[in-house]
């Protein structure tokens, strides 16, 4: 019977000590070697732990993976701040578009996302609900925000957008997406902060080019 992905569930406060340690040691050696390179053994040694300690807060090493990485990716996403408002108040909606795109790119490429992104892309045909909590976490973060944000943006004729849906698929596509992809892959370099600004103003430039209503948009 496959493993189901945990539900989101409140985390207990305080943590148990024990369970802390266990869950950063086992985040370690999963970044380190992957799931298969992972031995409770070492998890439990690097947490100062026994291996029966481990199964006692966790049951399995399968359980113990995905409440370990699913965790992680909730408090990453947690961390994504909400944007209809600043959107809605923005007297230029160009630059606001830019700076918001830009704020989430810069996260979900930093080290530790593109790290927990390998991660999964490398487990997903072992964990394939590993991969839909991902999608499912990371599109609840950024395109519902913003589905909200145009449909309210419609509501007050700066935005002109058939399908509010996906048109935020594809301004996420433009901004977001292509230096993830990009850093994915390309594990030597991260991109400068001028090169990934100029990556998103680039991408909204052409959303607004096909959604953006005359003279709805600040200045060029």
């Amino acid at each position: 019977m496959p493993i189901q992905a945990p539900a989101p569930v409140p985390v207990p406060t305080p943590v148990p000590p024990k369970r802390h340690a266990i869950a950063c040691a086992a985040y370690a050696e999963f970044l380190a070697g992957g799931y298969s390179a992972a031995s409770v053994d070492a998890i439990a040694t690097r947490a100062g732990v026994s291996k029966p300690t481990v199964y006692k807060h966790f049951g399995s090493k399968e359980q113990l993976f995905l409440e370990v990485v699913g965790g992680v990716l909730d408090a990453a996403c947690a961390e994504l701040e909400p944007c209809p408002a600043t959107l809605a108040a923005a007297p230029d909606l160009r630059a606001a578009l830019v700076e918001v795109q830009y704020r989430w790119a810069r996260r979900l490429v930093s080290a530790e996302l593109m790290s927990l992104r390998r991660l999964v892309i490398g487990e997903a045909e072992r964990f394939p609900q590993l991969g839909r909590l991902w999608y499912q976490r990371s599109r609840a973060a950024i395109d519902t925000p913003l589905v909200a944000a145009v449909e309210g943006l419609c509501a007050t004729g700066r935005l002109v957008v058939p399908d509010a849906e996906l048109a935020v698929r594809q301004l996420v596509a433009l901004t977001v997406s292509v230096p993830q992809l990009a850093q994915t892959f390309d594990t030597g370099r991260a991109p400068a902060e001028a090169e990934l600004r100029a990556v998103v103003a680039g991408g909204v430039e052409v959303f607004l080019a096909r959604y953006g209503a005359e003279g709805a948009c600040g200045a060029p």
